[in-house]
C-alpha cells in the first residue's frame, strides 16, 4: 500500500489546515472530494492525480496548478466553476480534465497531452470554444461535450479522436468535410468509431456526404 505523503505545514487549504489533513493524499494522487473547498488547495510538487469532486470551487486561475509539472489527472465535476483563466490548465503531462456539471460557458486553452476532456453537462455555448481549439491537441481520443448548448460541431476535429459526444445540445446541421476530406473519398477515419448526436434538433439523413469515411454511422435521428 502507498505510503502517506504528507506536504510541507506551509501548505495550507481554505479551511486553513495542511491540505494533506483536509484532503487524502496517498502516494502521488490528492483526493479532495466533498470538503467543502473554495478553491483549489495548495498541492505537492509531485501531484500525478487530483480529484477536488462535489466541491463549492466557482473558479480556477492560473496560478493555482502552477509548477505541477507531473500533473496528469484533473476531476473537478460536480463544482460550481463558471470561470477558468485561459492558461491555468496548460501544464505539460496533463492527459485527462474532467470538468462535467459545473456552469462552464466557455472553454480556457488545452495542452497538446490532453487525451480525454470531459466537460458534460455546463452551459458551453459556441462562441465559448475558441476556434481551431482542438487542432492541434493530437493525442485527443475523447470528447465529451454532451449536455450543453452548442450550436455546432467544434471544428477541425484532430484524426486521433476516438469518441465524440455532443448529444443534447442545439447542433442543426453538419458540414460535408467535417469528419471526412470532401476532395478525396479514399480517406477513412478510422480511429472515429462513437459519435453521438441524439437529442439535437437535427436530421441526420439530410447529411449522407458527412459520413463516407467513417467506421459506422452517428447516433441520432435519421427521420
Amino acid at each position: 500500500m502507498d505510503l502517506l505523503y504528507y506536504p510541507p505545514f506551509g501548505l495550507l487549504s481554505d479551511l486553513g489546515l495542511p491540505t494533506c489533513l483536509v484532503c487524502v493524499c496517498l502516494g502521488t494522487s490528492v483526493y479532495c472530494d466533498d470538503a467543502d473547498l473554495e478553491r483549489i488547495p495548495p498541492l505537492p510538487q509531485e501531484t500525478t492525480y487530483l480529484y477536488a469532486r462535489f466541491n463549492n470551487i466557482s473558479q480556477i486561475q492560473t496560478g493555482d496548478f502552477k509548477g505541477l509539472r507531473k500533473l496528469k489527472r484533473i476531476d473537478l465535476s460536480g463544482n460550481s466553476i463558471s470561470t477558468i483563466e485561459d492558461d491555468a490548465f496548460l501544464l505539460p503531462a496533463l492527459q485527462e480534465l474532467i470538468i462535467p456539471e459545473n456552469k462552464l460557458v466557455s472553454l480556457p486553452r488545452l495542452p497538446g497531452s490532453l487525451v480525454r476532456l470531459d466537460a458534460q453537462l455546463n452551459n458551453l455555448q459556441s462562441p465559448g470554444i475558441l476556434p481551431e481549439s482542438f487542432r492541434e491537441l493530437k493525442k485527443l481520443q475523447f470528447l465529451y461535450l454532451s449536455d450543453n448548448k452548442l450550436d455546432y460541431i467544434p471544428v477541425p476535429l484532430p484524426s486521433s479522436l476516438r469518441s465524440l459526444h455532443l448529444q443534447n445540445n442545439h447542433i442543426q446541421m453538419i458540414p460535408e468535410d467535417i469528419f471526412c476530406n470532401a476532395q478525396d473519398h479514399t480517406y477513412i477515419r478510422r480511429a472515429l468509431e462513437d459519435i453521438r448526436l441524439d437529442g439535437n434538433p437535427i436530421n441526420l439523413s439530410l447529411f449522407p456526404n458527412a459520413y463516407f469515411c467513417l467506421p459506422r454511422l452517428p447516433i441520432g435521428s435519421y427521420t
